[in-house]
């Protein structure tokens, strides 16, 4: 696979979460150059940094409020005077409020959909006026099986998930004979550290059991997919949402 990374910026949002930094660390293997956002309450960002760096990986590093509309638009200004102009948008910031409907308060409904589907719209208004003058853009939108399927007390999160396909399949649309192209992985459980925290016991009775290969995906699996999508052979794949999930759902 022929990758042309050379000189693309790739932006990740919530790239130092855990499959947010495979995302990060493979793209930058990969040649990108790649900024990643995180969280503005996310104390621990030096340390990420200087441990990648201990590793021989030099990121930039920006804290944007995915859900705040004002703080996309200023933060990726500041980058394209930093770094240059994106090239690729990895929409990956997500969080989960999980809660039976019954128990759940507008507060749960809104803090979910904003930060994990506003954010696509959000991040992507900044950069595809740019990604269309230059004929040539990627946009990954990051959902998830349950976006698919559904899950128990996750009507907000399923919602969500949902709705970025929606998002990427209308926007393909527009944007396709620009050079541009715009798709959504539907990743299933993967092993990051939030999974393999799960007690041994409910991961082999209660989640593995509904993966027909038997395992949870690693996160470099994902990264792989996302790396293939933004390659030129993937230039003929847009408004696709591509399932990464062991068969835990297929249709």
């Amino acid at each position: 696979m022929a990758i042309i990374a050379e000189n693309r910026l790739a932006v990740v949002t919530g790239g130092m979460g855990g499959l947010g930094e495979s995302i990060s660390t493979k793209m930058a293997d990969a040649g990108y150059r790649v900024v990643v956002t995180y969280s503005p309450a996310n104390t621990k960002w030096k340390q990420w940094i200087d441990d990648m760096r201990s590793r021989g990986q030099a990121f930039s590093a920006y804290p944007v409020d995915v859900a705040d509309y004002d703080d996309c638009a200023a933060k990726c200004a500041q980058i394209r005077r930093d770094c240059g102009e994106i090239d690729i948008l990895v929409n990956n910031a997500g969080i989960t409020r999980d809660m039976t409907f019954k128990k759940m308060t507008k507060d749960d409904w809104d803090e979910v959909m904003r930060t994990n589907l506003d954010s696509c719209f959000n991040m992507t208004k900044q950069v595809m006026d740019g990604m269309i003058d230059r004929n040539w853009g990627r946009v990954i939108n990051v959902s998830s099986v349950n976006g698919q399927k559904g899950a128990f007390g996750q009507t907000n999160y399923s919602a969500a998930k949902a709705g970025i396909h929606g998002f990427t399949k209308a926007l393909a649309l527009e944007v396709a004979r620009r050079g541009v192209t715009v798709n959504t992985i539907s990743p299933g459980y993967i092993g990051t550290k939030m999974v393999t925290a799960i007690p041994g016991e409910i991961l082999d009775t209660k989640i593995l059991p509904q993966i027909p290969v038997g395992r949870l995906g690693k996160p470099e699996e994902v990264a792989g997919l996302i790396i293939y999508l933004c390659s030129e052979e993937a230039a003929f794949v847009t408004g696709a949402n591509i399932s990464i999930n062991g068969g835990q759902h297929m249709y």
